[in-house]
């Protein structure tokens, strides 16, 4: 039987982070939320419930990669090219749509880090899964859980990414750095979080990813 997370010591390096992923049941109910919503724009939303699940949503995958770089692990974030037609400019994790070829979320998340940043997926270690993050643009994700191995390297796609940057997995699951906040969109308040860190913008989408990991794996 496995252990719980929260029994597990509180430790921020790769060997750690996969420990927490592998003991991790994506599929597990959290608080008072039904576990076939997964998570999502919804969970600081209630009444986007409905259109989501009613909605037709596109599968989608995104790579959550830690690198192994010893007792604090970096986290690689990815910032969109500004001609994009969805989330242009804004942070986020490696991924893109499931396509019909793709045998797994794990196959397309690593796939599409391979044409974004190029990341080799032979360094590439999926260690588990989060459950599914449902948002209000259309898409159903599955955030795939991975550790990088030493030797990789970027190189980013300049029709995709304007940016590759690292964050410490410490900062990202201390509590203290999740900030809420909302704005009015399309008539309506919506609530989301926001995770600054230096120059980089953390929102939305891949905030709600983060703190998702955070609730799930070091809460």
């Amino acid at each position: 039987m496995s252990r719980p997370v929260a029994e597990m010591p509180a430790r921020f390096d790769a060997a750690g982070f996969r420990e927490r992923a592998r003991h991790h049941d994506p599929d597990r109910a959290f608080g008072a939320e039904p576990a076939h919503l997964g998570h999502g724009d919804h969970v600081l939303n209630p009444g986007l419930v409905t259109g989501l699940v009613d909605g037709k949503l596109r599968d989608a995958a995104v790579l959550v990669p830690v690198i192994e770089t010893g007792a604090d692990a970096q986290v690689i974030l990815t910032r969109r090219a500004a001609a994009m037609r969805q989330h242009s400019g804004q942070v986020a994790f490696p991924g893109g749509a499931i396509d019909p070829e793709d045998a797994s979320a794990e196959i397309a998340a690593m796939r599409e880090a391979e044409e974004e940043i190029g990341l080799d997926r032979r360094f590439v270690e999926p260690v588990g899964r989060l459950p599914v993050y449902m948002t209000t643009t259309g898409f159903r994700i599955t955030p795939v859980l991975a550790v990088v191995h030493p030797g990789f390297s970027i190189t980013p796609n300049p029709a995709e990414v304007d940016a590759v940057f690292e964050t410490p997995l410490s900062f990202l699951m201390n509590q203290a750095n999740h900030q809420r906040e909302s704005r009015v969109w399309q008539g309506v308040e919506r609530h989301y979080y926001v995770m600054p860190f230096g120059e980089h913008h953390i929102w939305g989408v891949t905030a709600g990813i983060i703190r998702t990991l955070y609730e799930r794996l070091y809460v």
